[in-house]
């Protein structure tokens, strides 16, 4: 079987990542160029991956025959044009989230992907972490009965910078959309209405962007189950994202804070190292998702978190924001 040649457009932290990940963690696969807006930033990247083909000209990638897959990491607001383009390429697609800006622009990209015949997966990394599988493997078999409530917690370490939350979407959109895409993928069931909450406690200058860095959403789904999504920029004792799901039968607990499989003893108190970014967080994850990315390909299977996927979770979100916006219930 041949290889899976891959270019990376996009080389932010996760983009070096993602191409690291498929360089020396997946079987069948390998980085063949990078791209980045600046050539001096692709140049660097490739320096660093090893990686003898950089540009700055999209065309390149897109034009070239050699190419079967994009892995694109860029801002939200590139996401629906570069998506279009590859799938008119013929190239398979690996997006970060969320997948578009807009509903509108997730359907046009659904129709190209249709039409073109290629593979979209969208990066909602904790699908893969191992302790999310395990969760859905034990639901799934019944262990706890029907799921009744799913409590998520996302609580980032800081926020980012203002330049970011300028044009990230805000909370609900570019922090809350993994819970969101995870309560979907646990309960089982589709979200009938959602009500969202927020405040600015630690980041005054949000409120220019009409942003949040505390949240609360409630999610009501189809089946009468419900969810609550909390959404924090302000951890400022690590990147600590858990959850739970409850059932008729029993409850599963999901994550942990702690870093490292060690408890300190020390002068009548006990402490553990808490887990310092979502890099570290979900490093399995990463590796698990891309090495999905490549097998779909090479098996000619649909991703198991698909552009569908991608616009449901997004629907979600900008309901979300719009329930914060007028204070009251927003129905899907």
């Amino acid at each position: 079987m041949k290889k899976v040649r891959c270019a990376v457009i996009g080389v932010g932290r996760l983009g070096i990542v993602h191409a690291k990940n498929i360089e020396t963690g997946v079987k069948g696969a390998e980085v063949v160029a990078v791209a980045a807006s600046r050539i001096e930033s692709a140049k660097r990247a490739a320096e660093e991956l090893g990686i003898s083909r950089w540009t700055n000209d999209l065309k390149e990638i897109f034009e070239d025959e050699n190419i079967d897959a994009v892995i694109i990491v860029t801002p939200t607001n590139t996401h629906a044009d570069l998506i279009i383009q590859a799938a008119r390429s013929k190239k398979h697609i690996f997006v970060d989230k969320p997948v578009t800006e807009t509903l509108e622009q997730a359907s046009e990209v659904i129709k190209e992907v249709k039409e073109n015949g290629v593979y979209c997966q969208v990066g909602f990394m904790r699908r893969f972490d191992p302790a999310y599988v395990t969760a859905k493997s034990r639901i799934v078999n019944g262990d706890i009965g029907q799921p009744l409530y799913f409590k998520g917690i996302s609580r980032d370490p800081g926020s980012p910078p203002e330049s970011f939350i300028k044009t990230s979407g805000g909370i609900f959109i570019d922090l809350n959309i993994h819970e969101y895409d995870i309560a979907r993928f646990l309960i089982g069931d589709e979200v009938k209405s959602v009500q969202s909450f927020g405040e600015v406690l630690v980041h005054p200058f949000m409120k220019r962007y009409e942003d949040v860095d505390q949240s609360i959403s409630v999610l009501n789904f189809h089946n009468k189950a419900v969810a609550q999504i909390e959404g924090s920029r302000n951890s400022s004792f690590g990147y600590d994202v858990r959850g739970e799901v409850v059932g008729t039968e029993g409850s599963i607990q999901i994550g942990s804070l702690q870093h490292h499989n060690n408890i300190i003893l020390q002068d009548n108190k006990s402490y553990h190292d808490n887990i310092p970014d979502f890099i570290t967080k979900f490093e399995d994850a990463f590796l698990e998702e891309v090495k999905h990315f490549i097998e779909c390909i090479q098996n000619q299977v649909k991703p198991t978190v698909d552009e569908v996927d991608g616009k449901k979770s997004l629907e979600v979100s900008i309901a979300a924001t719009e329930s914060f916006k007028k204070q009251e219930i927003v129905y899907l």
